[in-house]
Protein backbone atom coordinates (compact mmCIF):
# COMPACT_ATOMS: atom_id res chain seq x y z
CA UNK A 1 0.00 0.00 0.00
CA UNK A 2 1.07 3.76 -0.85
CA UNK A 3 0.09 7.27 -0.83
CA UNK A 4 0.44 9.74 -2.30
CA UNK A 5 -0.83 13.49 -1.73
CA UNK A 6 -1.83 15.43 -5.00
CA UNK A 7 -2.56 18.86 -4.14
CA UNK A 8 -5.39 19.36 -7.35
CA UNK A 9 -8.96 19.38 -7.75
CA UNK A 10 -10.64 15.72 -7.16
CA UNK A 11 -11.93 15.09 -10.26
CA UNK A 12 -8.96 16.22 -12.58
CA UNK A 13 -6.58 14.33 -9.96
CA UNK A 14 -8.92 11.09 -9.84
CA UNK A 15 -8.77 10.86 -13.94
CA UNK A 16 -5.09 11.19 -13.88
CA UNK A 17 -4.93 8.31 -11.67
CA UNK A 18 -7.06 6.18 -13.31
CA UNK A 19 -5.08 6.58 -16.70
CA UNK A 20 -2.20 4.76 -14.91
CA UNK A 21 -4.38 2.07 -13.35
CA UNK A 22 -6.17 -0.99 -13.80
CA UNK A 23 -9.59 -0.27 -11.09
CA UNK A 24 -10.23 3.05 -9.77
CA UNK A 25 -12.13 2.83 -6.11
CA UNK A 26 -14.57 5.80 -4.85
CA UNK A 27 -16.28 6.28 -1.83
CA UNK A 28 -19.74 7.89 -2.39
CA UNK A 29 -22.08 9.19 -0.02
CA UNK A 30 -24.63 6.54 0.99
CA UNK A 31 -27.62 8.53 1.95
CA UNK A 32 -30.78 6.30 1.33
CA UNK A 33 -33.15 5.69 -1.99
CA UNK A 34 -35.00 8.24 -0.27
CA UNK A 35 -33.23 11.06 -0.81
CA UNK A 36 -33.19 10.23 -4.73
CA UNK A 37 -29.70 10.88 -5.27
CA UNK A 38 -27.34 8.77 -3.49
CA UNK A 39 -24.06 9.88 -5.33
CA UNK A 40 -21.49 13.01 -4.60
CA UNK A 41 -21.00 14.63 -8.76
CA UNK A 42 -17.38 13.92 -8.17
CA UNK A 43 -18.03 10.14 -8.35
CA UNK A 44 -20.61 10.44 -11.20
CA UNK A 45 -18.14 12.47 -13.51
CA UNK A 46 -14.40 10.10 -12.38
CA UNK A 47 -17.41 7.14 -13.63
CA UNK A 48 -18.67 9.00 -16.33
CA UNK A 49 -14.86 9.59 -18.00
CA UNK A 50 -12.34 7.59 -16.40
CA UNK A 51 -10.66 5.24 -18.51
CA UNK A 52 -10.67 2.15 -16.32
CA UNK A 53 -13.42 -0.06 -14.49
CA UNK A 54 -14.81 2.58 -11.26
CA UNK A 55 -15.82 0.82 -8.59
CA UNK A 56 -17.97 2.96 -6.45
CA UNK A 57 -18.77 1.92 -3.17
CA UNK A 58 -21.54 3.25 -0.26
CA UNK A 59 -20.01 5.50 2.84
CA UNK A 60 -20.53 3.25 5.65
CA UNK A 61 -20.05 -0.25 4.02
CA UNK A 62 -17.59 -2.44 5.82
CA UNK A 63 -15.81 -5.79 4.39
CA UNK A 64 -18.38 -8.38 6.04
CA UNK A 65 -20.62 -6.61 3.92
CA UNK A 66 -19.32 -8.25 0.80
CA UNK A 67 -20.08 -11.59 2.54
CA UNK A 68 -23.20 -13.58 3.51
CA UNK A 69 -24.69 -12.84 6.80
CA UNK A 70 -22.60 -14.67 9.29
CA UNK A 71 -23.81 -16.82 12.84
CA UNK A 72 -23.48 -14.04 15.81
CA UNK A 73 -20.24 -13.36 17.75
CA UNK A 74 -18.18 -14.05 14.50
CA UNK A 75 -14.35 -12.59 14.83
CA UNK A 76 -13.21 -9.91 12.57
CA UNK A 77 -10.72 -12.54 11.64
CA UNK A 78 -13.42 -15.20 10.40
CA UNK A 79 -15.24 -13.15 8.21
CA UNK A 80 -12.86 -14.17 5.12
CA UNK A 81 -13.98 -17.63 5.41
CA UNK A 82 -17.19 -16.36 5.01
CA UNK A 83 -18.78 -17.30 1.52
CA UNK A 84 -19.20 -13.81 -0.84
CA UNK A 85 -22.25 -12.53 -1.89
CA UNK A 86 -23.07 -13.32 -5.61
CA UNK A 87 -22.41 -10.86 -8.87
CA UNK A 88 -24.64 -9.56 -11.07
CA UNK A 89 -23.89 -8.45 -14.28
CA UNK A 90 -26.37 -6.23 -16.30
CA UNK A 91 -26.26 -7.43 -19.86
CA UNK A 92 -27.30 -5.92 -22.97
CA UNK A 93 -27.25 -8.09 -25.36
CA UNK A 94 -27.17 -5.54 -28.50
CA UNK A 95 -24.68 -3.88 -27.34
CA UNK A 96 -22.48 -6.39 -25.49
CA UNK A 97 -18.80 -6.17 -25.08
CA UNK A 98 -15.78 -8.29 -23.74
CA UNK A 99 -14.83 -5.51 -21.14
CA UNK A 100 -17.47 -5.24 -19.16
CA UNK A 101 -18.55 -9.46 -19.20
CA UNK A 102 -14.72 -10.31 -18.62
CA UNK A 103 -14.70 -7.87 -15.67
CA UNK A 104 -17.98 -9.93 -14.15
CA UNK A 105 -16.53 -13.35 -14.86
CA UNK A 106 -13.09 -12.38 -13.04
CA UNK A 107 -14.84 -10.83 -10.09
CA UNK A 108 -17.35 -13.92 -9.29
CA UNK A 109 -13.73 -16.19 -9.89
CA UNK A 110 -11.88 -14.27 -7.60
CA UNK A 111 -14.84 -14.29 -5.35
CA UNK A 112 -15.88 -17.96 -5.55
CA UNK A 113 -19.51 -16.92 -5.69
CA UNK A 114 -22.15 -17.14 -8.30
CA UNK A 115 -22.66 -14.96 -11.27
CA UNK A 116 -26.12 -13.57 -11.69
CA UNK A 117 -26.57 -12.48 -15.38
CA UNK A 118 -29.10 -10.07 -16.19
CA UNK A 119 -30.74 -8.76 -19.22
CA UNK A 120 -33.66 -6.63 -19.39
CA UNK A 121 -35.74 -6.19 -22.72
CA UNK A 122 -38.07 -3.57 -23.31
CA UNK A 123 -42.13 -4.31 -23.69
CA UNK A 124 -41.76 -5.61 -27.51
CA UNK A 125 -45.54 -4.72 -28.51
CA UNK A 126 -47.05 -8.06 -28.56
CA UNK A 127 -44.54 -10.20 -29.41
CA UNK A 128 -44.78 -11.99 -26.10
CA UNK A 129 -42.95 -15.48 -25.33
CA UNK A 130 -41.18 -15.10 -29.03
CA UNK A 131 -39.42 -11.82 -27.95
CA UNK A 132 -38.35 -13.36 -24.79
CA UNK A 133 -37.23 -16.58 -26.19
CA UNK A 134 -35.00 -15.04 -28.57
CA UNK A 135 -33.58 -12.69 -25.95
CA UNK A 136 -32.99 -16.32 -24.00
CA UNK A 137 -31.23 -17.62 -26.94
CA UNK A 138 -29.10 -14.54 -27.40
CA UNK A 139 -28.06 -14.17 -23.51
CA UNK A 140 -27.19 -18.25 -24.26
CA UNK A 141 -25.27 -17.81 -27.17
CA UNK A 142 -23.74 -14.76 -25.97
CA UNK A 143 -22.27 -16.63 -22.95
CA UNK A 144 -21.09 -19.71 -24.20
CA UNK A 145 -17.27 -18.57 -25.02
CA UNK A 146 -17.19 -17.12 -21.29
CA UNK A 147 -18.72 -20.54 -19.94
CA UNK A 148 -15.40 -21.91 -21.66
CA UNK A 149 -13.05 -19.78 -20.55
CA UNK A 150 -14.20 -19.49 -16.84
CA UNK A 151 -15.83 -23.05 -16.12
CA UNK A 152 -15.55 -22.85 -12.46
CA UNK A 153 -17.95 -20.26 -12.51
CA UNK A 154 -21.49 -20.79 -11.74
CA UNK A 155 -23.76 -18.96 -13.77
CA UNK A 156 -27.56 -17.91 -13.77
CA UNK A 157 -29.16 -15.94 -16.22
CA UNK A 158 -32.33 -14.21 -16.04
CA UNK A 159 -34.42 -12.42 -18.53
CA UNK A 160 -37.69 -10.17 -17.92
CA UNK A 161 -39.46 -7.51 -19.67
CA UNK A 162 -39.32 -3.74 -18.37
CA UNK A 163 -37.37 -0.83 -17.71
CA UNK A 164 -33.86 -1.87 -17.89
CA UNK A 165 -32.40 0.15 -14.80
CA UNK A 166 -35.08 -0.05 -13.04
CA UNK A 167 -35.21 -4.46 -13.17
CA UNK A 168 -31.19 -4.19 -13.14
CA UNK A 169 -31.58 -2.59 -9.22
CA UNK A 170 -33.93 -5.36 -8.18
CA UNK A 171 -31.08 -7.74 -9.07
CA UNK A 172 -29.20 -6.46 -7.39
CA UNK A 173 -31.05 -6.98 -3.86
CA UNK A 174 -28.44 -9.36 -1.45
CA UNK A 175 -25.26 -8.95 -3.77
CA UNK A 176 -22.29 -8.25 -3.41
CA UNK A 177 -20.96 -6.68 -6.74
CA UNK A 178 -23.30 -5.30 -9.64
CA UNK A 179 -21.17 -4.79 -13.37
CA UNK A 180 -22.35 -2.50 -15.90
CA UNK A 181 -21.18 -1.01 -18.57
CA UNK A 182 -20.23 2.45 -20.11
CA UNK A 183 -19.56 2.96 -23.57
CA UNK A 184 -16.84 5.19 -25.15
CA UNK A 185 -17.50 7.52 -27.90
CA UNK A 186 -15.37 9.71 -29.69
CA UNK A 187 -18.25 12.89 -28.40
CA UNK A 188 -18.85 14.39 -25.49
CA UNK A 189 -21.47 11.38 -24.92
CA UNK A 190 -18.89 9.10 -24.34
CA UNK A 191 -17.90 11.05 -21.00
CA UNK A 192 -21.14 10.28 -19.23
CA UNK A 193 -22.55 7.52 -17.95
CA UNK A 194 -25.80 6.06 -20.19
CA UNK A 195 -29.30 5.95 -18.86
CA UNK A 196 -29.56 2.27 -16.94
CA UNK A 197 -25.75 2.67 -15.56
CA UNK A 198 -26.73 5.87 -14.02
CA UNK A 199 -29.81 4.18 -12.41
CA UNK A 200 -27.76 1.39 -10.96
CA UNK A 201 -25.05 3.79 -9.80
CA UNK A 202 -27.75 6.58 -8.19
CA UNK A 203 -29.62 3.45 -6.37
CA UNK A 204 -27.93 0.01 -5.91
CA UNK A 205 -27.05 -0.69 -2.60
CA UNK A 206 -24.09 -2.55 -3.04
CA UNK A 207 -20.65 -1.70 -4.68
CA UNK A 208 -21.21 -0.98 -8.17
CA UNK A 209 -18.50 -1.35 -10.90
CA UNK A 210 -18.35 0.50 -14.09
CA UNK A 211 -16.40 -0.63 -17.09
CA UNK A 212 -15.83 1.42 -20.02
CA UNK A 213 -15.95 -0.13 -23.87
CA UNK A 214 -15.71 0.72 -27.44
Amino acid sequence: VTGRLITESPVPALLSVAAETDTLVVGTLGLGRAAGVLVGSVSLRVAGRAPCPVVLVRAGRSAADEHLPAAPGLAPDEIPSIPYRAVVLGLDVDSACDEPIGFAFEAARRRRTELRVCHVHEPDGGAGPEGAAAAEHAVIALLRPWHEKYPDVSVATTVTEGRAGDELVRATDGAGLVVVGRRISGSRLGERLGQVAHAVVQHAECPVAVVPHD
